[in-house]
């Protein structure tokens, strides 16, 4: 994944999509207050602009950055967390969790998020659940999949066809939505995807690059070089 801070307008359609796709808890703002926030992706404030009064925060989205050596699973001791070596997505998984939330202190980029709440949400808000995604139970870490269930339907329909999965078959809930088109998504391994050839822009560059995570989410920065 790539995304570029130069066409991002910080309109939060993506971190809405993703909430609504991934079934994620509507929370209070008494427990938001609290810190006990649930979004697999947010808006970071990383920098400010400008001098006081008139100052004003840059942020960028994180998410998961679904790192090729991420700390998180170093850790756990049920093996919870993982990292596929189909895809390289770090998936979850959710009966085995226990809670422990050493995944969450060991991840840098404080993308994952504790589920404190027994599922109650309004019944107008049930009923838009997306089928395809579980209800995840009160004790368990959540994050950011990729839309893991997306490319798992696509993979079927590929492999039932007797075909190559398709760049255009499978995009996560973010990107689809995005108005800017700030999100690319695709194969860094095929040469001729788009999101291959963005990743190849002079402005492009990684959270924490000095940690040996290995990030598959770029960034391309707002200001040229």
């Amino acid at each position: 994944m790539v995304i570029d801070l130069n066409k991002c307008n910080h309109c939060e359609s993506c971190i809405t999509a993703c909430k609504v796709e991934n079934n994620v808890q509507i929370v209070t703002k008494e427990n938001a207050d609290m810190g006990r926030v649930m979004q697999w992706m947010r808006l970071a404030t990383t920098s400010y602009e400008g001098n006081y009064p008139d100052v004003r925060p840059v942020t960028m989205p994180a998410l998961c950055l679904q790192c090729d050596d991420p700390p998180c699973t170093k850790v756990c001791p049920v093996r919870a967390t993982y990292r596929r070596d189909e895809d390289g997505i770090v998936a979850q998984i959710y009966p085995q969790c226990i809670g422990c939330r050493y995944c969450m202190t060991n991840c840098p980029y404080n993308v994952k998020v504790f589920d404190w709440f027994k599922e109650e949400q309004p019944i107008e808000y049930k009923q838009c659940y997306n089928i395809d995604v579980s209800v995840r139970p009160k004790g368990v870490v959540e994050k950011c999949t990729f839309c893991i269930h997306r490319l798992q339907k696509a993979k079927v329909n590929a492999a039932a066809e007797h075909r190559k999965l398709n760049e255009d078959e499978f995009i996560p809930a973010c990107a689809q939505v995005c108005p800017a088109h700030a999100i690319s998504f695709g194969d860094f391994d095929d040469s001729s995807s788009t999101v291959s050839k963005v990743k190849n822009d002079f402005r492009r560059f990684t959270l924490q690059e000095e940690l040996g995570t290995q990030p598959k989410v770029f960034y391309l920065s707002a200001k040229s070089k």
